[in-house]
């Protein structure tokens, strides 16, 4: 009974390092290099730096707030106790971080300075909450607000998510701009970009592999072409040519990347006249590549 639960704690505890680790990451992100020059990149901590500005109520405290009757929606629409807890969580941290960064690191950064280029901050802002976003998402939360709203509008609208993000983050960059100035909102908007490019990479890794599609008329002799001198596994099926009505095999190889060359030679000696579709894989989980696990 007890090697059961092991695992299972082991991936609890994953997951919490990962939210702790996340939230306090995007936290500093937001304080050294978005609130110092409004850099409201959409979300519930864009809308309170356009708060703040008018009214100077403390950042963290209203993002804080902010989140409370969301997840009082999120609860009755979603009903998802574990991202509900584990967001939950995520939002505390970040207020925690970004309360503290916001009272200490003025006066830290006035010793210390790391950059007065509002161009770098607004990169690195990006950065570095994409990265802090990513790790969240990997365990299974969200920095809350409007990740929240996106979901619930999911369910009763069927739109995509992407598409909700675009409209609720456009539309408080858009503020951003009215208030701050259009140059600000271009920052934010470069920010946003960042953040979600680096996220996606923190989830998915590097695109490494490459995914081959051969159809053939040689399928044995190509196979084991390749399982001999690329050392790959491959997997194939029938087809038929939809002009021709001729009979092909389809053979599909995933390989690493520098095997791309290696593999247009293996073909081209065997069927010169194959087919061949090469793209590229976002993940590649299993024998030979990334090993496929519960945890992240």
């Amino acid at each position: 009974m007890k090697q059961l639960r092991l695992p299972r704690i082991l991936d609890e505890l994953w997951r919490l390092m990962l939210i702790v680790i996340g939230a306090v990451l995007a936290g500093l992100g937001f304080s050294l290099f978005q609130v110092p020059y409004n850099i409201a990149a959409g979300g519930v901590s864009g809308i309170a730096i356009l708060i703040n500005h008018f009214t100077g109520w403390p950042i963290s405290v209203m993002y804080l707030v902010m989140n409370v009757p969301l997840f009082v929606l999120g609860f009755f629409y979603l009903g998802r106790w574990r991202f509900l807890i584990s967001t939950a969580l995520a939002v505390l941290l970040f207020s925690f971080t970004t309360g503290v960064g916001n009272q200490y690191l003025p006066t830290v950064l006035a010793e210390w300075p790391i950059t007065d280029n509002i161009l770098l901050s607004a990169i690195y802002a990006g950065l570095i909450g994409g990265i802090g976003g990513g790790l969240l998402y990997l365990a299974g939360a969200t920095m809350g607000g409007t990740a929240i709203i996106g979901r619930i509008i999911q369910v009763k609208t069927g739109l995509s998510l992407s598409q909700i993000y675009l409209f609720v983050d456009g539309a408080i960059v858009l503020a951003a701009g009215i208030v701050f100035g259009w140059e600000i909102a271009l920052y934010a908007m470069l920010t946003l970009l960042l953040s979600g490019q680096a996220a996606d990479f923190v989830m998915e890794g590097p695109s490494r592999a490459r995914t081959a599609m051969v159809i053939t008329t040689e399928p044995e002799a190509i196979t084991r072409a390749l399982i001999a001198e690329l050392g790959r596994g491959v997997s194939y099926w029938d087809a038929v040519g939809g002009y021709t009505g001729e009979k092909r095999t389809v053979v599909m190889c995933t390989i690493y990347r520098p095997q791309v060359g290696e593999l247009k030679r293996v073909v081209a000696s065997h069927d010169p006249h194959a087919f061949v579709i090469i793209g590229t894989t976002q993940q590649a989980l299993g024998e030979g590549f990334t090993e496929l696990r519960q945890r992240g």
